[in-house]
């Protein structure tokens, strides 16, 4: 079994560095407009990037065990935070790719990214509604 470490510090004010225990860190502060001096994302934010970064890792690294070339891949996420809510309750993914395979490869490489990204799952999980568009270029 895997393990996966973190930590938070307080700096200053709202700031808060966080590490992942291997020698990586992040700060995170909240916009002046809430009190923060808006040095880094929101932990919230942190977790939308995490969301598309890992989508980006888990579809490349299922692409290259294809044996699928992909000239370029950028992964756009819009969250919605209703207030009355106050965390993320939708997605919306959109996906460019270039290549020079057909949508149907793109389509499968999308599912089982779906079926592989730890980070999605739980986005899923914690009942987020997420919809995906994919855009293909040559």
């Amino acid at each position: 079994m895997a393990k996966l470490y973190a930590s938070a510090k307080l700096v200053k004010n709202l700031r808060i560095d966080v590490d992942d225990g291997r020698k990586h860190a992040y700060c995170l502060d909240l916009p002046l407009d809430l009190g923060g001096t808006d040095m880094g994302p929101s932990a919230l934010e942190l977790a939308l990037m995490s969301f598309a970064g890992c989508y980006a890792t888990i579809f490349t690294f299922i692409a290259k065990k294809m044996k699928i070339t992909l000239n370029d891949l950028e992964v756009k996420m819009e969250a919605v935070k209703p207030e009355e809510v106050g965390t993320i309750t939708e997605v919306n993914a959109e996906v460019s790719v270039k290549t020079d395979v057909p949508l149907d490869v793109i389509q499968k490489i999308h599912s089982k990214t779906l079926e592989n990204c730890p980070v999605g799952m739980l986005f899923e999980k914690a009942g987020v509604k997420i919809s995906y568009n994919l855009k293909i270029e040559k």
